[in-house]
């Protein structure tokens, strides 16, 4: 380990460890490092400066809910410089006439939530995990969400990004403009990059007018293919006012009930899939009017069995706990593997028939595939049958996830959809991409981080320095 004199501010220091070396699914604890905290870019400017000139490695650490190990050290390192965002948390302005909010890294997506609303605008980013997450992670992470259909992911949402590099330089990209072509997009390298490139302190996001109608429901079909069927004929009719499409399977709903999650089921039978949909409207067109008679017409015609339509704001709340209590749900039952995948949309509902059948040669498995199925991402995760652990498959968890990965990849998706790579995916990514693709990013990384102290580890496996 480099020895390192840290002339930092006591300020930046911090002793509440929390939970700076937890997985947020409990499957391995970080090594310990020493956690700063600073207050400002200057000061994440003077530390990483301290740390490139003595070689020290820095983890960025936002709300710490990542999910492929980004935030942790889960291999040996010299003891890290764990950089907390979290007092980065100032809303820094806002311009109403431009359409975006200026914010800090350590801002919860809750908080950038709150200051749009307060302007009667929107920040269309929606995840489960709002509360805690940070913006700076999800662009680090190029977050989705679920209204990625209309709003896209974070590189779509964001117009520019303070950042410091690991010498401790600042990029004062914070920018608004719609058109800016200065050539490289240096940008949009940094989001999605999971802080290995540069750490990202301030960002431009985008907003917009929030939706003066809107209209919820949740639709029972017979199969993958029919909800499919209904997204493709919805996009026709509805345009960029459907902003959610998300697939539920049965086995889903099955969990909430199975580990007490306090939900109140919608349908009973229950339907083996779900099709839950949200669409909104800057200007008053009877969205309600036009939904319900779409639905009845889709009905008729055989698409769907069955829908149920939200007529206030508290069913429209019940619906979505619905869709955002499965993760935990998932997370207490105990996966086998959890796969996070995504796959050219027309293909997703042979995939699951054909991963259904493998699955059922390897074991007897409880499936429970839902998702965005209007951008393509999946979370495919592989269960054991009711009253046995996932421990006692053991055995077989690596034939699984070798297994979705490998039928994935035949289908021309993505493993990597949108949790990244973080440290866990790093060999695979390795593994499967092109020379070419891994040596341009190799390249990117030492151009910019030539010592390797930034996020060491992840998204590409740790390289000797020269």
């Amino acid at each position: 380990m480099h020895a390192m004199s840290m002339a930092v501010p006591d300020s930046v220091q911090s002793d509440q460890y929390r939970c700076y070396h937890e997985d947020p699914r409990q499957r391995f604890r970080g090594q310990p490092g020493f956690v700063v905290v600073p207050r400002c870019v200057e000061d994440v400017a003077l530390i990483l400066k301290l740390c490139h000139d003595h070689e020290v490695p820095v983890i960025p650490f936002g709300g710490g809910t990542g999910l492929v190990g980004g935030q942790l050290v889960i291999s040996d390192l010299p003891r890290p410089v764990i950089l907390s965002t979290e007092r980065l948390n100032c809303i820094r302005a806002i311009d109403k006439v431009a359409s975006f909010l200026t914010v800090e890294a350590g801002c919860t997506l809750h908080d950038v939530h709150l200051a749009a609303s307060q302007h009667d605008l929107l920040f269309p980013l929606l995840l489960a995990s709002k509360g805690s997450c940070q913006i700076g992670g999800n662009l680090a992470t190029n977050a989705g969400g679920v209204n990625v259909v209309r709003y896209g992911n974070m590189r779509d949402l964001c117009l520019g990004v303070e950042a410091v590099f690991a010498d401790g330089s600042v990029w004062h990209g914070l920018t608004g403009l719609r058109k800016d072509n200065r050539g490289y997009d240096l940008r949009n390298l940094l989001i999605g990059s999971e802080g290995s490139l540069a750490i990202i302190t301030a960002a431009c996001l985008k907003v917009f007018p929030i939706p003066v109608e809107r209209a919820v429901f949740l639709a029972a079909v017979d199969h993958p293919k029919a909800g499919l069927d209904l997204f493709q004929i919805m996009r026709r009719e509805f345009g960029l006012m459907l902003s959610s499409f998300e697939l539920i399977s049965r086995v889903g709903i099955d969990f909430l009930s199975e580990t007490q999650m306090g939900f109140r089921n919608p349908y009973d039978p229950m339907p083996d899939w779900l099709v839950l949909g949200d669409l909104g409207s800057e200007c008053a067109v009877e969205l309600d009017e036009k939904v319900i008679s779409f639905l009845n017409d889709a009905n008729e015609k055989g698409v769907i069995n069955d829908a149920l339509f939200a007529q206030s704001q508290a069913q429209i709340d019940h619906l979505w706990d619905m869709r955002e209590l499965i993760p935990e749900a998932n997370r207490r039952v105990g996966a086998i593997a959890s796969h996070d995948i995504s796959l050219p949309i027309d293909m997703i509902p042979k995939f699951i028939q054909d991963c259904g059948h493998l699955m059922a040669s390897i074991g007897d498995f409880r499936i429970n595939c839902f998702g965005h199925l209007g951008d393509g991402n999946l979370h495919y995760n592989v269960f054991p049958p009711a009253g046995q652990m996932a421990k006692d498959f053991a055995d077989v968890k690596s034939m699984v996830s070798e297994t979705v990965h490998r039928l994935v990849r035949d289908f021309g998706g993505s493993t990597m959809a949108e949790h990244g790579v973080g440290r866990i995916k790093a060999a695979e990514l390795k593994s499967f991409e092109t020379p070419a693709y891994m040596e341009a990013i190799t390249s990117i990384k030492r151009a910019l981080d030539p010592k390797g102290i930034l996020n060491p580890g992840a998204v590409i496996e740790r390289y000797e320095d020269g």
